[in-house]
């Protein structure tokens, strides 16, 4: 097995809790569900411990991203799981950024929508979200800022400003951070002003460095250290948590540490006896857990499957998976003491990376290219070259919105049908749809064992949400899923030759799965070319052999569909008549949904559709059959699944719940949407438009 130890290292090993998730929104902490309608948290009578959702935001560049997992890392160590999620425009720097971390005891699998504690250091992050603060939530501010006008705020664009003025108006308030905080405040949001510029000039003076007070950088760490010290998370964990981040950079971490430390005692003394109710405390931690994000989680998939050589042009977010590789290049081989590399080559361009990769394919090197939609859409004739040549290649598609650039940040499951059908004329390809980060890590190695077992282009469904997303999960199994290289020759023999001693690549048997032989191997002569050809690779024109190779080449979807197990085939989730299907990376959500319905008594299945092509028709079939009412979930216009499973089963889903804003579905906005359904008072078509 090409298994590799640093596909364990990448990822830093963290201590954290496994059990059952259930949600816990009630304002006493017991098992009350989210209310009807838009989830309001009522008055809190008691500590919240270990349950609560904490974002952070600030202007791209500022820090943002690190403040987050520092917060994210510090949780780990001490115990507790999290699922984090991070938003930010296509620019690199200034523009609004947020990052979102949900905190539980126990396994959690999406975000909602409500803020427990806002943690700022800019205007616009109170001006975007002091709306989704809950009554007896928090807000974390820079004191020096409250007068500044929303008008003052450029990155603010008009529709935004004309929202939050609305509210504002109505209130009968102004259109300063004061008037913003003074709404939140009017609904019960605690606030917690901070001087971070005078109190950066105090860890200076301290320091004795003056040139420090300068570092507003740290600004972002100082906001996130008030927040652990108001919620009494241990000061200790948190520095450890700062130096990992910072490893690399011994006087930055020191540093950042120092103003951590400053501006945690600030916090603690000034804030002590505030009435904020939610509490985060280190629990005994348990082995064998990680912390991973989910543009690492393929990445290391590719590593243990032993992708020894991976194509890309620079596209978000599809990007982060090849820098991960090309910074985890050398690796150390799982159980050998060996080293082993990954070749990753950044091409000219799309159409490049394909036919790069396709080469590499050839050579008998597992290989992968990693884009996004507008890089798939310039793959397209390379894709039918690799099904005309029955070439096992692996596409990583991160989808994100489209059409044309679209939101080039943003969120959206809107290239399937695409997937499936993305090249003129008819060749066969498999197309295969993760759920989350710790499926992605599995079915990476999955899809590699697809492409060779069955000689042909794998096109792996992943998108925006999940890349961007931060899970604690158990450690990955390495040795988990075999490797399967497929039908292979690395001798020729004259039972293997045709005419003029020319190797059969293509040859035309009972089995459609002719084996394959990697070029350069003796006796070995055979020709690809993207024109219809003989067994040997010549181009013919023959109508006979038209029909033969065309037969050939699609009846290797019909073996397909009759080896893949039915668990990579769509998986079922409890019971229930009234029964959810979707695909991708609205698992989180809807599980998490799940189990606040069945804790008010609502019994609900859920289908996770896992091959997407060939299409799994009479299990999805067996699946649907007891079901009175049937909803289907994705995060696209049109309802992409739902024609999918019309098309191949003839059942209609009853209820559409869709999403295409570009944000991801939110735990309440699942939860709210099927509800309503089972309530009977829900349209046909749910569009939901949660998100900031």
């Amino acid at each position: 097995m090409h298994a590799c130890a640093s596909a364990l290292t990448a990822v830093r090993r963290i201590h954290a809790n496994a059990a059952s998730m259930m949600l816990r929104r009630a304002a006493d902490n017991s098992s009350k569900a989210l209310k009807e309608g838009h989830a309001k948290e009522s008055k809190l009578e008691k500590t919240i411990m270990n349950s609560l959702s904490w974002v952070i935001g600030g202007a791209q560049g500022s820090g943002v991203d690190s403040a987050a997992n520092i917060f994210s890392r510090a949780c780990a160590i001490g115990g507790l799981h999290l699922f984090g999620k991070r938003e930010y425009y296509s620019n690199i720097k200034g523009e609004h950024s947020y990052f979102t971390v949900r905190i539980s005891d126990r396994p959690v699998h999406s975000h909602v929508d409500e803020i427990s504690m806002l943690v700022s250091f800019d205007a616009e992050t109170i001006f975007r979200h002091f709306e989704e603060v809950t009554a007896s939530g928090a807000i974390i501010y820079d004191s020096d800022i409250v007068n500044t006008l929303l008008d003052e705020v450029p990155t603010v664009d008009d529709p935004a400003v004309a929202r939050i003025k609305k509210v504002l108006q109505k209130a009968g308030l102004g259109f300063t951070v004061q008037d913003a905080l003074e709404h939140a405040k009017r609904r019960g949001v605690i606030l917690f002003p901070m001087p971070f510029f005078q109190l950066l000039k105090e860890f200076a003076q301290k320091a004795n460095d003056p040139a420090l007070s300068r570092l507003t950088r740290m600004v972002n760490v100082m906001a996130l250290s008030a927040s652990m010290a108001i919620m009494d998370f241990d000061s200790e964990v948190l520095a450890r948590a700062i130096q990992f981040i910072f490893r690399t950079k011994k006087k930055v971490a020191d540093l950042n540490v120092q103003a951590c430390v400053h501006t945690y005692n600030y916090a603690k003394a000034k804030f002590a006896g505030s009435n904020f109710s939610y509490r985060l405390k280190i629990k005994p931690p348990q082995p064998d857990m990680i912390i991973v994000q989910g543009n690492q989680s393929s990445a290391l998939g590719k590593m243990v499957a032993g992708c020894r050589f991976q194509t890309y042009y620079p596209i978000t977010p599809a990007s982060d998976d090849s820098e991960f590789l090309e910074a985890n290049e050398i690796l150390d081989l799982y159980d050998s003491g060996k080293k082993g590399s990954t070749v990753v080559i950044q091409t000219e361009d799309e159409i490049a990376a394909l036919t790069m990769a396709i080469g590499s394919a050839l050579t008998g090197v597992r290989t992968a290219t990693a884009t996004s939609g507008p890089g798939f859409s310039l793959m397209a004739e390379a894709l039918g070259w690799a099904g005309m040549n029955e070439v096992p290649v692996v596409i990583s598609l991160y989808q994100r919105t489209g059409p044309s650039t679209g939101l080039p940040t943003r969120h959206e499951q809107g290239d399937l049908n695409f997937a499936i059908n993305a090249g003129h004329g008819e060749f066969p390809r498999i197309v295969f749809a993760s759920g989350d980060i710790e499926e992605s890590f599995y079915d990476t190695m999955k899809v590699f064992n697809f492409a060779d077992r069955y000689q042909m282009p794998v096109i792996h469904m992943l998108d925006k949400a999940m890349a961007n997303s931060l899970i604690t999960c158990k450690n990955f199994n390495v040795k988990k899923i075999a490797i399967d290289r497929g039908l292979r020759v690395k001798q020729i023999t004259e039972k293997d030759k045709g005419v003029a001693d020319n190797y059969l690549r293509f040859k035309l048997s009972n089995n459609p799965i002719s084996p394959m032989v990697v070029l350069g191997t003796k006796n070995a002569i055979f020709w690809n070319s993207g024109d219809e050809h003989t067994e040997e690779g010549h181009i013919t024109e023959d109508p006979e052999i038209r029909v033969q190779m065309m037969d050939k080449r699609m009846t290797k979807l019909d073996v397909a569909i009759k080896e893949i197990p039915d668990e990579d085939k769509a998986v079922a989730y409890g019971s229930g008549d009234t029964v959810i299907i979707s695909w991708g990376s609205t698992k989180g959500a809807i599980l998490d949904a799940m189990d606040i319905l069945a804790a008010e008594g609502m019994r609900v299945k859920y289908i996770q559709v896992r091959l997407m092509h060939p299409f799994p028709s009479e299990l999805v079939k067996s699946m649907l059959k007891d079901a009175k009412t049937v909803i289907d979930i994705e995060m696209n216009y049109t309802g992409q699944l739902g024609s999918l499973v019309r098309q191949h089963t003839g059942l209609e889903a009853n209820y559409h719940i869709v999403k295409y804003n570009g944000r991801p579905m939110s735990l309440d906005e699942v939860y709210n949407g099927v509800k309503r359904i089972i309530r009977g008072d829900a349209p046909r078509r749910q569009v939901l438009k949660s998100g900031a």
